[in-house]
């Protein structure tokens, strides 16, 4: 299995995404990661620790949502910056007064796991991470065995109408592509992960006017394409975009790709004489409980 499966991306532009400050997360975020913690109706077990991974961005009306559904839970939040660090602990601050506060645990906020966790947690950021097989990596490392990941990210089907305005115009495209969920399954497979359940849904967003359009295509990410036009655009080219777009209907398409996967316990080689450990044959052995399972959607991967 080859890194071919993942759409190349510019990483320095990726890091540089990272870094910006952002002040709320996208709605679009916040409405996937609502219809996302709707799928763990599916999931019987309740982590005893979960991860989210940079919520601030991703949705942190999500996170309050999870926050009650696992009100007894453990959580960690990993936040890749200091400015995101510190606006994730002034939002988790709560008046000592109301009601069972004083009995809550917050949050630990860092920009690591420190201990394996049941469930780890990432809303809308894979398509936008610097090394995104690295990431996956992070996310395999920080789980327990039979712990699971929820994840959501944009699909290649996102943006069709800017893709089809911008070849009528003969520019260079407006984003860089995106994975196709099936190459995610490949990929979460070859990392370790187990019995991936992958699906997606379209979601079209409308807009009053060609500005408001593209100042939510601002919050949402940045074109990361390693071909992209190298310059900055001028206000001639803006205002050619604006009639462009304001002589088509304005909306948008995004591709939502919804994943599951499951962290299993190793596997021993088998060789034709070897000697284990009595704590690798209870390892080997615990493999024949049934791992948590997420019931697959209709039409899912």
């Amino acid at each position: 299995m080859t890194t071919e499966l993942l759409s190349p991306i510019d990483p320095v532009a990726a890091r540089r995404w990272q870094a910006l400050p952002v002040q709320a997360s996208p709605w679009l975020h916040e409405e996937v990661g609502r219809r996302m913690q709707e799928r763990l109706d599916w999931i019987k077990c309740n982590p005893a620790h979960w991860v989210h991974w940079q919520p601030w961005r991703g949705g942190w009306q999500t996170h309050t949502l999870l926050a009650k559904r696992y009100a007894k839970a453990l959580c960690s939040v990993v936040e890749s910056s200091e400015r995101s660090q510190k606006l994730v602990r002034k939002a988790l601050q709560t008046p000592w007064w109301e009601p069972g506060q004083w009995l809550k645990k917050s949050p630990a906020v860092a920009g690591h796991v420190d201990a394996p966790a049941q469930m780890l947690w990432s809303n809308m950021g894979l398509h936008m991470a610097a090394d995104p097989q690295a990431l996956l990596q992070q996310w395999h490392d920080a789980l327990a065995v039979d712990g699971f990941l929820m994840f959501s990210c944009l699909g290649p089907d996102t943006l069709l109408e800017l893709n089809e305005l911008y070849q009528a115009l003969h520019w260079p495209a407006p984003a860089h592509p995106l994975t196709d969920m099936h190459d995610w399954g490949d990929r979460l497979v070859a990392l370790g992960f187990a019995d991936p359940v992958l699906d997606m849904e379209r979601i079209t967003l409308t807009f009053e006017t060609p500005e408001r359009l593209l100042q939510e295509l601002r919050g949402l990410g940045r074109n990361l394409h390693p071909q992209r036009f190298g310059a900055l655009r001028g206000r001639r080219w803006r205002g050619q975009l604006l009639q462009a777009l304001a002589a088509r209907p304005l909306q948008l398409t995004f591709e939502v790709i919804y994943g599951h996967a499951v962290k299993p316990a190793p596997r021993l080689k088998v060789m034709p004489q070897q000697e284990i450990t009595l704590a690798q044959m209870r390892a080997a052995l615990a493999q024949g409980r049934a791992p948590v399972r997420a019931q697959t959607p209709e039409g899912a991967a």
